[in-house]
């Protein structure tokens, strides 16, 4: 923790720290445990990024708006200190709950803020503060479209005009950039990054936040892939979300509706882009299970809206709606009636592979000692995979993820196979010299994949640790 942390927090008042797993971004996050309050600890290489964040920040809490206080701010900029609001995310509440009145509520909430954010805070934005782009502009949408084109469209085999797909995003980037509701934008306004304290929303991750219209936050949050809600939701929601705005600015609806179908478009193909580039070529596992159902939502954009003067992004949107390509990212999910029990261990070569209890024999065994050990440096022989230090080491100075995205793919075909013949147990074995740090890491990276893509709860015995009396 650095100083100016320490001194705000007390160094004899910290009882404890927490690793707060990681999303897509490079930031690292840790929760600061107090008796009585905890502390979110942000650490983040890119310094322009968090001088941004920093005076966004700012900005909000002068027009009273739901974002977290920053309490310290390190010399160098690479660290800061924030209030910690809440351990669940929008998305949380309505994967956790489903679609309850009291869910809507927080929606409602989160809209009726977003509407005041893009308004009130535009006021006094300065657009130079921001790390990536200014504006929304032309550049800004072909940029998107094209994170479509290259990530996601052209790793599949479809058929399309190349010049004319971008004569068409010309067009369409044009009569976007042309949108006459120009204000404050998230860029990344999703139900991750509305934290739910005492029934009220707080928003976070906005530094990737531009000039631009203000549809696109509203399309991003009301049809982000993970939470699909229901039509009927996305429509009233849209409804109440204008209501809002108008106490703000007056609105011309039709335009406004015209507009926000054309930016809705746009968010949705960006996210298919970034579910190739993070799912497809990175192979992580939350972008790859998020795939199908973005697909669905391109297939309700097109019984909703249509592009009439857009035949070739048409002819592609039509190619990737069939039954045929969405059922290639469909996998079955296990169900209350699922009888597939999977058990995941860390174990040490030296003491020998844990038995298969079941009378199957075995399953997989994936011998991690290939990656490069934690265990030979000093700072981690006291740790284990689950320490945030050891699990930076693995993600950044090894092929672990390398190593993983093989044995997932493996073990995809058994449970993809076991799943449909109603098979009942499975075991995974993940074993290391000590049974330590490379092992422990990799169970539960395994674990956490198969709830992700599966909905299956693993079974996880980290047994070198647990026979040690398992502290974490």
């Amino acid at each position: 923790m650095f100083k100016e942390a320490i001194e705000f927090i007390g160094e004899g008042n910290v009882i404890g720290v927490e690793s707060i797993m990681q999303a897509g971004s490079d930031r690292h996050y840790e929760r600061i445990l107090t008796n009585g309050k905890s502390y979110i600890l942000c650490h983040n290489e890119n310094v322009q990024e968090n001088n941004t964040f920093i005076y966004f920040t700012q900005i909000f809490h002068e027009v009273k708006l739901p974002v977290p206080t920053i309490y310290a701010v390190s010399d160098d900029r690479k660290d800061y200190l924030l209030s910690d609001n809440g351990r669940s995310s929008l998305l949380d509440e309505v994967m956790k709950n489903g679609y309850t009145d009291e869910v809507k509520k927080l929606y409602e909430l989160s809209l009726s803020q977003l509407a005041r954010m893009q308004v009130e805070a535009d006021k006094l934005m300065d657009y130079t503060y921001c790390f990536a782009a200014k504006q929304f502009d032309k550049q800004a949408v072909l940029a998107d479209l094209n994170y479509f084109k290259y990530y996601f469209l052209d790793l599949h085999k479809i058929i399309y005009d190349k010049a004319s797909l971008n004569l068409e995003f010309e067009q369409l980037a044009n009569e976007v950039a042309a949108n006459a509701n120009q204000y404050f934008m998230f860029r990344d306004f999703q139900g991750r990054n509305i934290l739910i304290d005492h029934q009220q929303p707080y928003f976070i991750d906005y530094q990737g936040g531009m000039k631009g219209p203000l549809q696109y936050d509203v399309a991003s949050l009301l049809w982000q892939a993970k939470a699909n809600l229901p039509m009927a939701w996305r429509t009233e929601l849209y409804q109440y979300y204008k209501n809002e705005l108008s106490h703000f600015i007056a609105i011309d609806d039709s335009q406004f509706d015209k507009d926000y179908s054309q930016l809705l478009l746009v968010r949705l193909v960006q996210v298919l882009g970034a579910y190739g580039l993070r799912g497809l070529i990175e192979k992580r596992s939350h972008f790859l299970s998020s795939i199908p159902q973005g697909l669905q939502n391109i297939v309700a954009w097109m019984s909703e809206y249509n592009l009439p003067n857009y035949s070739v992004l048409t002819h592609v949107l039509q190619q990737l709606t069939t039954e045929e390509f969405i059922k290639k990212y469909t996998n079955v999910k296990a169900t209350s009636d699922t009888k597939l029990t999977i058990r995941v261990n860390s174990f040490s070569y030296k003491k020998g592979i844990p038995q298969d209890a079941s009378g199957n024999g075995g399953g997989f065994v994936f011998d991690c000692r290939g990656v490069l050990n934690p265990g030979r440096f000093d700072e981690y022989k006291k740790l284990t995979g689950r320490d945030k230090p050891v699990i930076d080491f693995l993600e950044s100075k090894t092929r672990m993820h390398e190593f993983l995205a093989a044995a997932k793919q493996a073990v995809e075909i058994s449970v993809d196979d076991y799943l449909a013949r109603g098979f009942e147990h499975l075991m995974i074995s993940f074993g290391c010299t000590g049974g330590q740090h490379r092992s422990v890491y990799s169970a539960d990276a395994m674990a956490k994949h198969l709830k992700e893509k599966y909905n299956l709860n693993a079974v996880v015995t980290h047994v070198e640790q647990e026979a040690k009396g398992w502290v974490n």
